[in-house]
């Protein structure tokens, strides 16, 4: 006789975006979108700042998960994020993901790492250079490379907006031939 298959799910924790920012948001993508580049563009409803992917996890790791963040949001209150700055990974040359960035010295960053600690007591690995960002797109081939750098370059100091982080989601991640569906899976208020 087989034993059960835990069920799995993709997930990942995360801090969702201000709905007042998406216009200013949409509107970079409308300068990327100027370059006829082969670019993905990440719907307004799926943009979030990733503090965790899980990738494959067990359902009965959710309980697990949800007391390691409760440990370490309790020492948490609620945080503002300033939304700044137009960037791209891996670098200038091979351009994969284009994303707005976070001005310097907000909280994210040791709620990351003290989250980190926690997680990597569960058996997950340490992240090794996190950075905070927000995926705005991403680049399918080398298409208007040129065009896209300088749309970066022009971009790059953009300044979007400010918000409160209230909450953190823990959220589920359905692959579909459309995209990616986000549902919430367990949802962690700050102080």
């Amino acid at each position: 006789m087989k034993a059960n298959k835990s069920e799995t799910i993709r997930s990942f924790l995360a801090i969702e975006l201000d709905q007042e920012l998406v216009p200013k948001i949409l509107d970079v993508q409308k300068e990327f979108k100027k370059t006829n580049a082969n670019i993905k563009y990440v719907p307004s409803k799926n943009m979030h700042f990733t503090l965790k992917f899980f990738g494959n996890i067990d359902l009965d790791m959710v309980e697990d998960i949800g007391a390691a963040v409760e440990k370490v949001i309790k020492n948490y209150s609620s945080f503002d994020l300033n939304i700044k700055n137009c960037g791209c990974f891996p670098n200038r040359n091979v351009i994969k993901v284009l994303w707005l960035g976070l001005e310097e010295g907000s909280p994210i960053k040791s709620l990351q790492k003290d989250l980190d600690k926690e997680f990597k007591k569960l058996g997950f690995k340490k992240e090794k250079n996190f950075i905070s960002h927000l995926t705005i797109g991403r680049v399918k081939s080398p298409k208007n490379k040129k065009e896209i750098r300088q749309t970066i370059e022009k971009l790059e100091d953009i300044e979007i907006g400010q918000f409160t982080v209230s909450k953190i989601c823990l959220k589920k991640s359905t692959l579909t031939p459309q995209g990616p569906i986000y549902e919430d899976v367990k949802v962690f208020e700050l102080n």
